[in-house]
């Protein structure tokens, strides 16, 4: 695949962005868990698959309370993951490979081990270390309020106050009111901006700024039923892009100036305030995430997106897995109706698995990944970004076989079950169809932080390379083919006479045609360049896409 110059200011516009989940990919010193040097020594592979950037999850110093999402030192690598030095040979040799790199920047709470937290734990109320979270005096639990993860969103400590986390209690809130919250995050940025990181991942962008002056604080439901319009006390506020603006002039004293997505989780008519120039400039658009897989989902959610990214002068994201939902190719191997509306399956009861437990209506794997690599193949031919999840490029479904004992994700621990958490997307990659972490490990020997299940045997890098009908395979001829689609970032819906049939025109005159249904659809296929299943002349199957070069 041919690389923009790492110049170039709008390379991110239409990227192929690959996610790593740090602990999970490559384990270069085999004590199993992933490092920064396994990344490195798979520069090659992470080339040959055709890809613009990587975006890495936190690699930072954390005890895992969260997955590295508490974060206990925005500066530094975790020296079971690597050292700063290790970091920088990784980024150069991506770099030389025409890869760029973003890093994930967790704004809204740090770990309770960060240094500012401990200073707060031992200062006394009202003093300026605990200004820099948010603490309330409450006799009782300030409210009702439910974190993220599950539980109660308020933590006392031995004083009697309470802070708030809306995720786990190992997460405190920061206070973004606090000048030293906000010129700290600007260090961090200019940190990782000079060392040559070329963007960044805000994880839950709209949650940093709150006001928690109206007394009593409003309960959990009076909070949910409060107005979306800005005004809210911890969600989406408008003030947050009080911040976004500093951060903005710090990404523009670069050349070419840093790129940043936020991870927005807010009603669409809000996205564009985070996607526009003045603000992060880019934000994820999670709707094909949690749609079905049905052709009048799709259109409309690809119409509605593209006219929302005129409005921001930005470019729209696709988005099919990444690693807090269940794989694509499980949630489409499921009833469609057997889904919630965030994309992941429904849990029968427990900690069984609706496609897990007695009873449960069963998976249709073979279903499942046609229908993923159709909807893969849909999205890549779109203009504007995709991101990708680390191994959805190998076909990988969802781990549902880890147990109680084997996970790590709060929210299970926290719902006591009820909810299995994330954990079975954050399996380590399977690389060899043989030994004891499949080749994740550099020896082979360690056990893997996750147990892999045997049938990531025959997803291994190893067992896919030379087969021309492997998802890997297909994965890198569509990356490879990309590069001639990214044109105007415009496309004209074709008619196809046909609802459950999708077809789009790119600038550059090829056409994607998507079969959402299961009869063939007649098509003129003699111009066809690359398939999601096998094609006979004429017709598109069931449950596949193409492209057809002009």
């Amino acid at each position: 695949m041919s690389v923009l110059p790492l110049t170039d200011a709008n390379w991110w516009r239409q990227a192929v962005v690959y996610q790593i989940y740090p602990r999970s990919f490559a384990d270069a010193n085999g004590d199993g868990l992933g490092d920064i040097p396994g990344i490195t020594s798979r520069a090659d592979y992470l080339r040959d698959l055709g890809i613009d950037a990587v975006w890495l999850s936190p690699f930072y110093p954390s005890a895992l309370a969260d997955g590295g999402y508490d974060v206990a030192d925005y500066r530094n690598v975790d020296p079971r993951l690597g050292t700063l030095e290790d970091f920088d040979a990784m980024l150069d040799a991506l770099h030389q490979r025409g890869i760029r790199v973003i890093v994930d920047i967790v704004p809204n709470h740090t770990s309770n081990l960060h240094e500012w937290f401990q200073a707060a734990l031992k200062a006394a109320p009202g003093s300026p270390e605990r200004d820099r979270y948010i603490f309330r005096d409450s006799e009782k639990i300030p409210t009702d309020w439910v974190s993220n993860f599950g539980g109660t969103a308020w933590t006392q400590v031995p004083d009697g106050q309470w802070y708030l986390h809306n995720f786990a209690p190992e997460q405190p809130d920061l206070n973004w009111a606090n000048p030293d919250v906000r010129e700290d995050f600007l260090k961090t940025i200019r940190f990782w901006s000079d060392r040559g990181v070329d963007g960044f991942r805000i994880d839950v962008a709209h949650m940093l700024t709150k006001d928690l002056s109206m007394d009593p604080l409003p309960t959990w439901e009076e909070l949910g039923a409060l107005p979306q319009d800005g005004t809210h006390p911890i969600w989406d506020r408008d003030d947050v892009q009080d911040v976004y603006a500093e951060w903005r002039k710090v990404f523009n004293e670069y050349d070419p100036p840093k790129m940043a997505v936020a991870e927005a989780w807010v009603q669409s008519d809000r996205v564009p305030r985070y996607a526009n120039p003045a603000s992060l400039g880019q934000s994820f658009n999670f709707d094909l995430l949690e749609a079905d897989f049905e052709a009048d989902q799709f259109r409309r959610i690809v119409t509605h997106n593209l006219d929302l990214s005129k409005v921001s002068d930005s470019s729209s994201t696709w988005v099919l897995s990444n690693h807090d939902v269940v794989r694509h190719p499980t949630r489409y191997g499921l009833p469609d109706a057997q889904r919630r509306p965030d994309g992941k399956p429904l849990i029968k009861h427990g900690q069984e698995w609706l496609f897990g437990g007695e009873g449960a209506p069963e998976l249709d794997r073979e279903r499942g990944s046609r229908r993923a690599r159709a909807a893969t193949m849909f999205i890549l031919g779109l203009p504007g970004s995709t991101y990708l999840f680390q191994g959805e490029e190998l076909g990988l479904h969802e781990v549902s076989e880890l147990t109680p004992e084997d996970r790590q994700d709060p929210t299970f621990f926290r719902t006591h079950g009820l909810e299995p958490g994330r954990d079975g997307c954050r399996v380590p990659l399977p690389w060899k169809a043989s030994g004891t972490s499949l080749g994740f490990g550099a020896d082979d020997e360690a056990q893997p932080h996750f147990p892999q299940p045997d049938w990531f045997a025959k997803f291994s890098v190893e067992t896919e390379e030379g087969d021309l009908d492997s998802s890997l395979t297909m994965y890198r001829n569509a990356l490879h083919l990309r590069q001639k689609l990214e044109t105007a970032e415009e496309l004209e819906w074709v008619e196809t006479g046909r609802d459950d049939v999708l077809a789009f025109r790119r600038p550059n005159g090829w056409t994607i045609v998507t079969n959402f249904g299961t009869e063939p659809f007649a098509y003129n296929t003699n111009s066809m360049v690359l398939s999601s299943e096998p094609v006979e002349p004429g017709e598109v199957p069931g449950e596949t896409t193409v492209w057809l070069a002009e």
